[in-house]
């Protein structure tokens, strides 16, 4: 049996279908840890949902924000923007059962036999492991509640921008959400910068990327995330015990499995023909 983490996929299914015949996957066999934003911007969102919800105990999957944005435009009619591409699932025949199983999906998975941890986007550097799983099960039951369609009116915003054991309410649960499924940059406090995007060396110069803060609570602990797609060392390597894996297949870069069971890590990589042109504050840094 082996194990892959798989990079962000955002609906290319063609791409992760050949990752897989490449890697030479078996569903009876082998495990997949996907981190998270399944769909979005890529041309086949619903052939990857109804692919990887058929995986069934064979994959696991976290929550991204695209996934989550997704929820919010199928369950309180958020209207969708101008690049999303699953309109394909609003009209499907499965869409309920699709959405349903989206929604229980974990935002942080962890494997205490390895102590290997898979989140989408970052962890604040204040939270230990333990702490944060305790923060995601709590916007995972949520999700899971009859109340996550009033979740989805306040998940968009940035603001609370400073962590309190003591937030409560939307704005406790937004700053777990921003945390969990969109950060990249924060300051040396940990307060997050949600709109830097770019590669490192285009932020401002108080922000770090959110693995390289000092003292991280969780720095001796393998972790494992996408959504930065920029990062020069995804698909590649780890620093500080991170790695990303979001290689930019979307923009025609790579997608990335990693093979987790085995020491040192293996990556497996296939070029993408890229569904969307990368804006250019995305771009890497030259």
């Amino acid at each position: 049996m082996a194990t892959y983490a798989i990079g962000d996929i955002q609906g290319c299914y063609d791409e992760l279908k050949a990752l897989l015949s490449q890697i030479k996957y078996r569903s009876d066999r082998d495990q997949l840890w996907f981190c998270g934003d399944l769909v979005n911007r890529g041309p086949k969102s619903l052939e990857t949902l109804r692919f990887i919800r058929s995986l069934e105990d064979n994959a696991i999957s976290v929550l991204g924000n695209h996934d989550l944005h997704l929820l919010a435009t199928a369950y309180d009619h958020h209207q969708p923007g101008k690049k999303d591409t699953f309109d394909a699932i609003l009209k499907a025949d499965d869409k309920s059962e699709l959405l349903n199983w989206l929604r229980q999906q974990h935002l942080l998975h962890h494997d205490s036999v390895n102590n290997i941890t898979l989140f989408h986007a970052g962890i604040h550097p204040d939270w230990s492991i333990s702490k944060t799983q305790q923060l995601a099960k709590e916007m995972e039951q949520l999700l899971q509640s009859d109340n996550h369609i009033n979740f989805y009116k306040h998940m968009y915003g940035d603001k609370p921008l400073e962590w309190d054991d003591d937030l409560s309410g939307w704005s406790r649960y937004r700053f777990i959400t921003n945390v969990l499924t969109r950060l990249r940059y924060c300051d040396k406090h940990g307060k997050p910068a949600l709109n830097a995007k770019g590669a490192p060396g285009s932020q401002a110069k108080n922000l770090l990327p959110w693995y390289e803060v000092p003292n991280r609570a969780s720095q001796h602990d393998t972790i494992i995330f996408g959504h930065w797609s920029t990062l020069p060392h995804a698909g590649v390597s780890s620093i500080n015990n991170a790695y990303a894996i979001d290689s930019g297949c979307l923009w025609g870069g790579v997608l990335t499995a990693m093979r987790i069971d085995v020491k040192p890590f293996e990556y497996f990589r296939l070029n993408c023909p890229g569904a969307q042109k990368p804006p250019a504050k995305y771009l890497k840094k030259k």
